[in-house]
């Protein structure tokens, strides 16, 4: 504050600046008459003190302020002073009358004279307890200041820095005394530094705080952007005058970070919820088609476009296939007759013609009902050959900034493909985007699959046949696997059977098998939509017991009409006819080749039957629960260890249960063609069973699934238990080099001592307990680390200045597959590599390396 040019009365005079050292401290003056008397007594004395003018004067200050016990001693005092000596000391004194607690004073008392030459005395006065609060305050604010986590700064008037901590120093460089005089513009680009700036004037005109004020900026030398957290208040002096603003900044890129992600979570679980209501209400292919641009547009991207492979319009079988293999995989490899059947725009501006990605369509823009050809060689065309998402850049000049071309797979079938394309200006598609799309076009791709099947109602036993068979032949660790699947020849109703076989992690393998109660269409997609939540589940890796449970939290869900699917009521709300077609019966297995223990659990389904070598078949006694739909009841487990060269047979009713004979006698019949000896080929003992039995064929649909034990040899598995200490990375990997090198896998060895370092490094870092490590050969060489700790490692992508965090990432770039499961104590980390088959193995490339960091 400068010097005011003038006064009125009331006015206060200040020359010094703001912040003064007498707005803190309480000083006060008085004068002393030739008598000894009071005989001046100021304001600040009144303040000081507590006593009026009236009060004070003519008073003898001996007498009125100081105790009895230093009268005697002060009335001496000032008859000296009045004798023309000065003096200076601490005095005690009382407020009399008020009955407030004394005080001490710091008194310079100086001779003076009057008008008449009479000698008197002044007194200046200073409280000593403010002077100690003030020291004391200088102190804790000079430690908090100092010593604060978070960057401080402090504005003068003019909005320039007047003092900085240490801790914004260190990240805007320099000492804390080289930032004074700077402004804002000075750390923030023109935008951010001109909002900073509007800020601190508001608060330092208004004196309403700011907090959570939202700034982004890079600190000197570095271009990452960051997010910081500022909160400002203004700063007064003890006489409450401002002079300045305090800035208080917390770094919350993390936060920012993670608020980003998380709403981004919510808006793709907000999508796939409106998916899951809205997509797939009719059995009509464009009318789903439509149903999931209604969707993806506006929500999801810009503009979006479907199409599908003629032949599945016109009603052509799809031939079944595996992803990425060089057989034809969907209806034509990529290249075959597609019609566009919907197309979708939120651009206003768009141009009616725009119909397709650039460079996708030789022939221009499509229009919807249009059959076309994708060239061979573009992405849509090896997107629908592989079954995996291509990425598009849009062409130069036009609206389109990028473009997913993701294939709509179901059933391992690809049925057409969906275009989503974001135009210029909206946000890039990232790695979760892309991970939506394809969960939207598998949606879309099942309830399309579905109105397939409902089009050719009178060839949905042979559909309904393939869809159940697992792909190929199927294959298991230390199991021979055989089954027979047989439809019902009814003429317009199918069944809703199905068995499959998993492959889960450490070469254990899952049997399933299932039986949808009812029959007819209804049943068929409800039995493809628990076999397709089987395999999903399965991959999770769950207990058996949960397994069912999940499953049958989703049999109570099917079929209920939107707003109703609520798990344990859904059923409830529907029909009879509904409720008997969603309610299913199942076993679920886990075999497990190098323990030979098999856990059963199973929900209302015929008994599994065992067959041990040398005895007769029997019933394993697995608690039978309730059917899938039920609700209500847990699951329970049982675990078997099985002989070696033993037999175990999964089936449905329709074996075993007509019209002609009741369940009892087809049990019967079945156990003893499985326990007649001579057959070693499994697939002779099927042909036997359903040649022997009486099942009545075309009555209901059968399914067997037959498995013979061949548990994995003791020379196949490397077990060994490590201590939690670090050396214990080096013997692991000792350890597995030499188990490699027993069997003749030295082009592992690299790699595998590799991975293994990492995942013991990780348990020992990140787990509890003893570590245990376990290889396994079979048809691939599996690698699993066990350890105590419950926390699942969590695959991240780790900044260009991390040390760290890159372990994962090689894991998942040098395997084949790899993953974490539970344990019944803690948890296990495995990984899988396929065994050297004479070729040299591809080594990763150096983009991939590089794309870890």
């Amino acid at each position: 504050m400068s010097e005011i040019p003038g006064t009125a009365s009331g006015v206060l005079w200040q020359s010094s600046p703001p912040g003064s050292i007498y707005d803190y401290i309480r000083v006060a003056s008085f004068s002393i008459g030739p008598d000894g008397l009071v005989d001046q007594w100021s304001r600040r004395a009144v303040d000081l003190f507590g006593v009026p003018v009236e009060e004070a004067m003519g008073k003898d200050p001996v007498e009125a302020f100081l105790p009895r016990e230093l009268r005697q001693r002060g009335h001496r005092r000032v008859a000296e002073i009045l004798d023309g000596k000065e003096w200076t000391g601490l005095v005690p004194f009382r407020i009399p009358g008020r009955g407030r607690p004394h005080g001490i004073a710091e008194m310079y008392v100086m001779p003076s004279e009057t008008r008449n030459g009479e000698r008197a005395a002044l007194c200046i006065v200073v409280d000593v307890r403010a002077l100690r609060q003030i020291e004391t305050d200088l102190a804790a604010s000079q430690a908090i200041f100092g010593q604060s986590p978070f960057g401080f700064l402090l504005f003068g008037t003019d909005l320039t820095v007047k003092r900085a901590n240490q801790r914004f120093a260190a990240v805007f460089g320099g000492s804390a005394d080289d930032h004074r005089g700077r402004t804002v513009h000075d750390y923030l680009a023109r935008p951010e530094a001109e909002r900073m700036t509007a800020a601190l004037r508001r608060v330092l005109d208004t004196g309403e705080a700011v907090t959570e004020l939202q700034i982004i900026g890079a600190p000197p030398g570095s271009t990452d952007r960051r997010h910081w957290s500022i909160n400002l208040y203004r700063v007064h002096s003890g006489s409450g005058r401002p002079i300045g603003v305090a800035g208080l900044g917390v770094d919350v890129t993390r936060r920012h970070n993670a608020a980003r992600e998380a709403a981004s979570a919510r808006r793709n679980l907000a999508l796939l919820n409106e998916a899951g209501a809205r997509i797939g209400n009719s059995l009509d292919l464009e009318s789903t088609a439509r149903e999931l641009l209604d969707v993806a547009v506006p929500g999801f991207c810009d503009l979006a476009s479907v199409d599908l492979y003629q032949g599945l319009l016109t009603g052509d079988e799809a031939p079944p296939g595996r992803w990425g293999s060089p057989q034809d995989v969907g209806y034509g490899a990529g290249s075959a007759e597609l019609r566009r059947v919907a197309f979708a725009s939120a651009v206003s501006d768009a141009p009616v013609e725009l119909r397709s990605v650039p460079g996708c369509c030789e022939d221009g823009p499509v229009e919807v009902g249009s059959v076309h050809r994708y060239p061979f060689n573009s992405a849509c065309a090896s997107a629908l050959r592989t079954g995996r998402v291509h990425s598009v850049p849009g062409g130069d000049g036009g609206l389109v900034q990028s473009t997913l071309a993701v294939p709509m797979v179901a059933h391992d079938t690809v049925v057409g493909l969906v275009q989503f394309s974001r135009a210029k200006g909206s946000e890039p598609f990232g790695e979760r985007d892309r991970a939506l799309a394809v969960e939207l076009a598998a949606r879309a791709a099942v309830c399309i699959d579905n109105a397939r099947l409902y089009r050719r109602e009178h060839e949905r036993a042979l559909i309904l046949q393939r869809s159940l068979l697992p792909p190929g032949d199927p294959e298991a660790s230390g199991l021979d696997i055989a089954c027979r699947y047989l439809p019902g020849n009814a003429a317009t109703e199918v069944g809703g059977d199905w068995f499959d076989v998993i492959e889960l992690p450490g070469h254990r393998t899952a049997l399933v098998i299932g039986d949808v109660m009812g029959r007819g269409l209804r049943a068929a997609v409800a039995m493809g939509e628990l076999r397709t939540a089987v395999r999903t589940l399965a991959q999770l890796d769950l207990e058996p017991a949960e397994v069912l449970s999940h499953l049958d939290e989703i049999a109570r869900g099917l079929g209920a009409p939107a707003g109703a699917q609520q798990s344990g009521r859904a059923h409830k709300a529907r029909g009879p006819e509904l409720a008997e077609v969603y309610l299913a019966t199942c076993v679920y297995a886990v075999y497990d080749p190098v323990t030979r223990r098999c856990t059963f659990a199973n929900a209302g389904h015929l008994p599994p039957v065992l067959v041990e070598p040398g005895d007769g078949a029997m019933l394993l006694d697995v608690p039978p629960g309730m059917p899938l739909g039920v609700g209500g009841e847990p699951f329970e487990e049982v675990e078997v260890e099985l002989p070696e060269g033993a037999l175990l047979a999964l089936y449905t009713d329709g074996l075993v249960e007509s019209r002609n004979h009741p369940l009892d006698e087809g049990m019967s019949a079945f156990k003893r063609a499985l326990g007649e000896p001579g057959r070693p080929a499994l697939e002779d003992v099927c042909d036997h069973v359903l040649s022997t039995l009486d099942t009545g064929h075309g009555q209901d649909d059968i399914a067997l699934l037959m498995a013979r034990v061949r548990g994995l040899p003791a020379e196949a598995v490397g077990d060994w238990s490590l201590p939690r200490e670090p050396r214990s990375v080096g013997r692991a990997r000792e350890l597995a080099r030499g188990q490699l090198v027993a069997w003749d896998l030295e082009p592992l060895v690299d790699t595998v001592e590799l991975l293994v370092s990492e995942l013991v490094t990780n348990a020992l870092r990140y787990g509890e307990g003893d570590i245990r490590l376990r290889l396994l050969r079979d048809r691939t060489l599996v690698c699993e680390v066990w350890d105590s700790g419950l926390v699942q490692p969590r695959r991240r992508r780790a900044r260009d200045t991390d040390e760290g965090g890159r372990g994962l990432q090689l894991v998942g770039l040098l395997s084949a597959a790899w993953g974490s499961r539970r344990t019944h104590r803690g948890k296990t980390v495995w990984f899988e590599l396929p065994l050297p088959d004479g070729e040299n193995s591809a080594e990763p490339t150096v983009e991939q390396l590089l794309s870890m960091f």
